[in-house]
């Protein structure tokens, strides 16, 4: 039998503890992340795009489908119709191609975001006001948003960290 994708899930929030078991072990696999920009400095910087879920290439035969089952921080592989569920070659390669796309724009937050859409400040002393997203200011996790305060007809420009604005829905 020849090497297919398949996904194996994750016990609740042990996607990197799994990644790194299969690596041990010598699996071949895709773990997709995206990076974000988190209120807290210290927590983390990428979390995973499919959470609770590994994409493994393997052939099931030589590696016996137990092997996932009772491996630590695993769930075991994902069934379809009782038989493993094999993902299509083509669907990882346009994965990596979309969370690219992401990370290029700066993470998730700034996925599809252009100036001149609506955000909200979420923290701060502005927080509950709306705003016009402005620019992402390179080099750092901060953006320039404008602010109209009161019944001003002039925007003043106040540079942000990026983790303090959301889209205005």
């Amino acid at each position: 039998m020849a090497k297919k994708w398949y996904v194996i899930r994750t016990k609740p929030r042990k996607e990197d503890a799994l990644w790194n078991q299969l690596h041990h072990y010598g699996f071949e696999g895709y773990y997709p992340r995206l990076r974000v920009q988190p209120v807290n400095p210290r927590s983390r910087k990428m979390v995973p795009y499919f959470p609770g879920y590994i994409f493994l290439w393997i052939d099931l035969e030589e590696a016996g489908i137990s092997t996932f089952q009772w491996m630590p921080y695993a769930q075991g592989l994902v069934y379809i119709g009782g038989e493993p569920a094999v993902v299509p070659d083509n669907l990882i390669p346009e994965i990596k191609k979309r969370l690219d796309e992401i990370n290029e724009a700066g993470g998730i937050l700034f996925d599809g975001l252009k100036p001149g859409d609506k955000v909200v400040i979420k923290d701060g002393p502005f927080k509950g006001y709306g705003a016009i997203f402005d620019t992402r200011i390179s080099g750092s996790e901060r953006v320039r948003v404008l602010l109209k305060l009161l019944d001003s007809k002039r925007q003043v420009p106040l540079e942000l960290d990026a983790s303090q604005i959301d889209r205005d829905k």
